[in-house]
């Protein structure tokens, strides 16, 4: 370390300088628990077993809900938090214990900063550029945020780095020992995420050309040999280090490959204006976007000018671009995230929350930003365009720093300049924006400050006060928060309500929109009280034990003087299944499931309060064609929602009707759709005759030949439905074309209304 800091004394003062500018912010993320309790259940799991803790142990890492990630780095997480006596992240006195990870975690992002350092200056010799990837690796505002408290992708990404610095330190020095580490290190980088198989893939297909381009055969047995000492070292690593794989490596591994590969995540994901359900894979270019959304312009610019460079040295010099050198590295900096983000939509791998699980790629991409801008300063003899160059690049670097200090702690939703952000409002409305915890402070601030000396009730979806509540406030206000579903007039209450599709529902009286994060906050006694239920539809959808109310895409449960105890485990075994339309629609996860409905429990579960005696909850539905809706308890009470034929169905109808009288009727397509507003229960109980006449007679059913038309009576009592007041019915029509129609209702006193019209196919 000293002969380090005497050598690259730039590198420690930059070190020092990010290390004390990380303890001061350090706070303002505490605590974030993205993924915290599978995380740590991974490392806890690790050191039981690796401590003797017998099969039992085992068990516990075997059915832990992400085994398949490695604890390389969980691992030692968890046995300094145990050291210190810090495994308590619940209570309101863990902050110490989220300060010592979050910091633990923000150091090893530190450290990947200091091997690009390194490994940049290996590539080009020049402190100077190395000092100047160190800060573009360190200042990119997602990536800084997620260093403290995303200890799965910000963990990868580093040990991704690390690699590629082996693997340039191999190929440099092309011994049997320097491969060896390098598989080493590759096989540690495979522990923690699967997708650490492509610098595996990169390290051996590179050894290969070096074997075919060997120039005797004692050249290529050295080759042979370390390209074999490097995939033994990699092999072995990996399995030594995931205990999981132990008592069954092959049929475990491709377990591994299959779950990862289509990791599953029901809840849609934004972008571009519309939600992806991830399972069926992101489109082409969706991670292109993504990168380019939220990466400093200056790294992109740069990026594109060494990718340029590196195809435009290729091109002169093809051999070049496959002998072991510096032009064929620069080759596999453009290849790896190209071959990563191909592989990614060919086998539909689940992409979500941004690009979070390929920031990884910001490594091939800064080096490849690095070697733009050697390439453009090596390119002119002019001192002063040198000095230009870097001067630019600083510029935007200080630009990148300053947004940095301004979104605080808000990194983690950066979009630079190149996004479409004419307003927070409609950025939030194309891209998926994480809601981070401690935007609450903010909020929730705002309600100690306008009551200063009252309890303040707070809901949410666990069963007690998120723990992260405690840590945001001084004690004294901590010690104003009750948690409680059961609300009463009179009260202070404040709740939580889950967002959907990045959006709170449409009649919320209180919507914050703070550093371009969404949160829903309501009231509940005005929300689920009085008010609420006078907005609802005049009459429920579904009548049970609870009411059912439809309004648009919102779903209300209402039970009118719930017992307290109902409130206890509110909406427990509470199923909520939507059928569409299309099974299409559905996210693969159900379909490869066989299920031909989306599952929706946790809705109602986690937006159930009981205001003043009422249990009531709120659901959005999902956006796409809904053709109904089945609900309940689960051995206690079901009910079939109709479809909001009333609602989503005459917003689709376009032009004039067909033909009017009692119902007015629409053509679209092959479906007959029947509307009128307002309609008494009696006339939507009159059935419906529907008397089709085909252009064709030889079309008709052999039954129906001698009647001349087709009766699709009973296909039309099926389709129809009063919602809100309204009366609509749908009917698919059959494929054959058809000349007119007849149609209309009747009961036992004969025809209610009828009328008849061509259909379009008969003209």
């Amino acid at each position: 370390m000293r002969r380090l800091a005497a050598t690259h004394w730039a590198l420690a003062a930059v070190g020092a300088l990010f290390l004390c500018v990380g303890a001061l912010a350090l706070d303002g993320y505490v605590p974030i628990p993205l993924d915290l309790w599978a995380q740590r259940t991974i490392g806890s799991a690790a050191l039981d077993h690796l401590a003797g803790g017998g099969e039992r142990a085992f068990e516990q890492l075997r059915y832990a809900h992400d085994r398949y990630y490695g604890a390389v780095f969980e691992a030692p997480l968890v046995a300094v938090d145990r050291v210190l006596g810090l495994e308590d992240f619940q209570s309101a006195r863990s902050w110490n214990a989220w300060r010592v990870r979050f910091l633990l975690t923000h150091l090893f992002f530190l450290a990947g900063g200091g091997f690009c350092y390194l490994l940049v200056l290996r590539m080009f010799g020049s402190r100077a550029l190395a000092l100047l990837a160190l800060v573009l690796f360190l200042l990119h505002p997602r990536l800084y945020a997620n260093s403290f408290f995303n200890s799965k992708d910000v963990p990868f990404l580093v040990a991704f780095m690390i690699a590629l610095y082996l693997m340039h330190r191999a190929f440099r020095r092309d011994t049997l020992g320097a491969f060896i580490l390098c598989g080493v290190g590759v096989g540690l980088l495979v522990n923690l995420r699967i997708m650490g198989l492509t610098l595996f893939a990169a390290v051996v297909v590179l050894r290969a050309l070096d074997v075919a381009l060997a120039r005797g055969r004692e050249e290529r047995g050295r080759a042979l040999l370390a390209t074999g000492a490097f995939a033994l070292a990699a092999i072995l690593t990996y399995y030594v280090s995931l205990p999981v794989l132990w008592p069954d490596p092959v049929g475990r591994f491709a377990e591994l490959v299959q779950t990862l590969g289509s990791h599953p995540r029901i809840s849609g994901n934004l972008f571009r204006g519309e939600q992806l359900y991830a399972p069926d894979g992101p489109p082409f270019d969706y991670v292109p976007v993504w990168v380019g959304i939220t990466t400093p312009p200056a790294t992109l610019l740069l990026a594109l000018a060494g990718a340029v460079a590196v195809a435009w040295r290729g091109a002169r010099r093809p051999l070049d671009a496959l002998r072991n050198g510096p032009p064929r590295f620069g080759v596999a900096l453009i290849v790896l995230p190209v071959a990563t983000v191909v592989a990614v939509v060919v086998l539909e791998h689940n992409i979500y929350n941004a690009w979070r699980q390929l920031y990884f790629l910001y490594a091939p991409l800064l080096l490849l930003a690095v070697t733009g801008l050697h390439w453009l300063t090596a390119a002119t003899r002019e001192r002063w365009m040198r000095t230009g160059a870097y001067v630019l690049t600083g510029a935007a670097i200080g630009v990148t720093a300053v947004s940095m200090v301004r979104l605080h702690p808000h990194g983690d939703n950066y979009f630079n300049a190149l996004t479409d952000r004419a307003t927070p409002e409609r950025l939030v409305s194309r891209y998926e924006v994480r809601q981070p915890l401690h935007a609450d402070r903010a909020i929730i601030g705002g309600f100690f400050n306008a009551y200063p000396s009252e309890t303040l009730f707070v809901g949410s979806r666990s069963s007690e006060i998120p723990n992260y509540l405690f840590r945001l406030f001084p004690l004294e206000d901590r010690e104003r928060l009750v948690h409680t579903r059961d609300y009463r007039s009179g009260e202070r209450n404040f709740f939580f309500f889950p967002v959907v599709a990045g959006r709170c529902p449409e009649r919320l009286p209180v919507v914050r929109l703070y550093a371009n994060t969404f949160r829903c906050v309501v009231d509940p006694v005005a929300y689920f009280g009085e008010a609420r239920r006078e907005a609802l539809a005049t009459e429920p959808v579904a009548r049970a034990r609870y009411d059912v109310y439809r309004d648009g895409r919102e779903l209300t449960w209402v039970w009118d003087g719930c017992p307290a105890e109902e409130v206890d485990e509110p909406f427990g075994e509470f199923f909520l299944h939507v059928y569409p339309r299309d099974a299409g629609d559905l996210p693969a996860l159900r379909r490869d499931a066989g299920h031909d409905f989306d599952n929706l429990d946790w809705a109602p579960r986690h937006s159930a309060v009981r205001v003043d005696g009422n249990c009531v909850a709120v659901a959005l539905l999902p956006d796409y064609p809904i053709a109904r809706v089945r609900t309940g308890q689960a051995g206690i009470w079901s009910a079939e929602v109709p479809p909001d034929y009333a609602g989503a169905r005459r917003d689709a109808l376009a032009g004039e009707p067909l033909a009017s009288s009692v119902f007015a009727i629409h053509g679209e397509g092959r479906m007959l759709t029947y509307v009128r507003d307002g309609c008494t229960e009696e006339e939507a109980a009159a059935p419906f005759f529907l008397h089709l006449y085909p252009r064709d007679a030889g079309d008709l059913p052999d039954d129906r030949r001698e009647h001349g038309f087709d009766n699709l009576d009973t296909a039309l009592t099926r389709n129809a439905g009063r919602v809100g007041g309204n009366c609509v019915a749908i009917v698919d029509l059959p494929g054959y074309p058809i000349a007119s129609i007849r149609t209309g209702q009747h009961d036992a006193s004969g025809e209610r209304w009828a009328v008849e019209f061509a259909w379009p196919d008969g003209e």
